[in-house]
């Protein structure tokens, strides 16, 4: 993510490659359990809203130098919803919004509503960096991003402060002996701990479902008589949750990088280690094509692999110090790496922070890497990121893993990832003594009598496999369409592939959906 958005898309929590755990949700409950969640009335049906309020926004990210458009342009407004769905006259929350205007307002269709991903990542602030990217959807559209319930500046769930939070990322996330597995523990439970103490109250009403019903508030306050959607990362299991209860107001509407609802939390932790270790080998490959003195880290993808494996399992002992004081301990050292692997556009940032941890000693670029993808900001303060996408993760399932799992899963996540699975198995913790229950509606997503839905798959995505753009356009059923990338990174349209834009731009500006089987690259 040049916009650490783009790159990450599913956002990492915790220490290592939780990058598995922006998705973790329960394979558990039936098709039965699930239609009794999903016949029930839609709560927001019987919630009313008006429109919003749009004024100059404030407090805003400072944009990317020469961004377009500026600031100045944008509008901001809050839109009070119930907490609770099911009691819509009940207490509120608001939820923030920002607009861009469409450029063409003769031909403008409505609003375009964004979700960059997550669960955890907020709307407000990355479209103000990236809404240069969508210009030629702003032709026709208003461009608008939200915060989701639990996120950012919408009603945040909190839970560690910043000083908990830089151990807590520090902290050894493959633990190899009984003390460390302990202070592992120990770690996770306190975190949980201070969740429910500051935010126990929003913890049962922040989950996927309740975010559905809050985007059709959104479409309604907007004028908007259909949703016109772009979901990226997470936000295609948003999205085909929408789709789900919403058919009837589905707009256009573009999924890209999908996430396959169909499968639980530790098998879908297992095919994102192993999409992570195939992208470490094309890293690897691109390097080593550069030659020596520009990759020395090996003669070839399987050697540079083995070079960064060696160069992590160092630091399980000895730690790189950092221009800023702090220190690049291992768990720290694999979420910059993986951060690196979201986007080819990364992967020079990614190979001089590893020679730099080579030849210099120093994991300084390494640690910038793992701050970004962990919402840390400059000042030492975090984002909500972490917090949030706990929440929202086990609000929407039931899987609550425990330590015996992890030992008995230990051996799969080794075989599909040498270097991230064992950490990404332990990270399977993310839910234990959560306080709230969770359930699996979220995973309900066909919409057969939906409008046509475009759903994109890139083929080296190693965050959302490509296999899950298949199932997710299998599960929606009806007009759903796949468009295939072949390509490197998470998602396809911000790659700036032409053949993907000029596919999403025929569908999103003339409603033409590509042909199935399309394939791009």
């Amino acid at each position: 993510m040049s916009r650490f958005w783009v790159i990450v898309g599913i956002i990492t929590v915790g220490a290592a490659a939780v990058a598995a755990s922006g998705l973790y949700y329960s394979a558990g409950g039936t098709r039965a359990r699930q239609a009794a969640f999903t016949s029930l009335p839609s709560p927001a049906e019987a919630a009313t809203v008006g429109a919003p309020d749009w004024k100059r926004c404030a407090g805003l990210p400072k944009p990317p130098r020469g961004a377009s458009p500026p600031q100045s342009q944008f509008r901001c407004a809050t839109l009070s919803v119930p907490l609770d769905h099911s009691r819509p006259s009940g207490e509120k929350i608001d939820i923030e919004l920002i607009r861009v205007p469409a450029t063409d307002r003769r031909h403008r269709i409505g609003s375009l509503l964004f979700n960059f991903g997550g669960p955890g990542g907020d709307g407000v602030d990355t479209l103000t960096q990236v809404a240069g990217q969508y210009a030629a959807l702003r032709a026709r559209y208003d461009l608008v991003g939200f915060d989701p319930r639990g996120v950012g500046r919408s009603a945040p769930v909190r839970c560690a402060g910043a000083r908990q939070m830089d151990r807590l990322l520090a902290q050894d996330d493959s633990p190899d002996t009984a003390a460390e597995r302990a202070a592992y523990l120990h770690g996770r439970a306190a975190f949980v701990k201070e969740c429910e103490a500051r935010s126990g109250r929003l913890l049962p009403h922040v989950g996927t479902v309740n975010a559905v019903h809050d985007l059709d508030l959104i479409r309604a306050a907007l004028g908007d008589d259909r949703l016109h959607y772009f979901g990226i990362s997470y936000g295609t299991w948003l999205g085909g949750a929408y789709a789900h209860r919403y058919p009837h107001r589905v707009g256009r509407a573009v999924l890209d990088g999908a996430v396959d609802t169909t499968i639980g939390g530790a098998d879908l932790a297992l095919q994102q280690a192993a999409g992570f270790q195939r992208a470490l080998g094309d890293f690897g490959t691109a390097c080593a094509r550069l030659g020596r003195r520009s990759c020395p880290l090996g003669s070839d993808g399987p050697s540079v692999v083995r070079s960064v494996g060696r160069i992590l399992d160092r630091l399980d002992t000895r730690t790189l110090p950092t221009i800023s004081g702090r220190r690049l301990t291992q768990s720290l050292g694999t979420t910059g790496v993986i951060a690196g692997l979201y986007s080819r556009d990364a992967w020079p940032y990614l190979a001089q922070a590893l020679v730099d941890a080579v030849k210099r000693h120093d994991g300084t670029l390494l640690l910038l890497l793992a701050d970004a993808q962990n919402g840390r900001q400059e000042n030492g303060a975090y984002t909500n990121l972490t917090a949030a996408n706990t929440a929202i993760t086990c609000a929407d399932g039931t899987d609550r893993h425990g330590p015996a799992d992890v030992r008995r899963l230990l051996p799969a996540f080794h075989r599909a990832s040498p270097v991230f699975g064992t950490s990404m198995a332990w990270a399977l913790l993310q839910c234990s003594g959560w306080p709230v229950p969770g359930d699996d509606a979220a995973r309900a997503v066909s919409a057969p009598s939906a409008a046509p839905v475009l759903v994109i798959g890139n083929t080296g995505d190693p965050a959302t496999p490509y296999r899950w753009a298949h199932a997710l356009t299998r599960e929606l059923g009806g007009r759903a369409t796949l468009l295939t990338l072949k390509g490197e990174g998470h998602g396809a349209y911000d790659t700036g592939d032409r053949c993907v834009r000029a596919a999403v731009h025929a569908y999103l500006l003339h409603g033409t959906v590509p042909r199935a089987g399309t394939t791009c690259g």
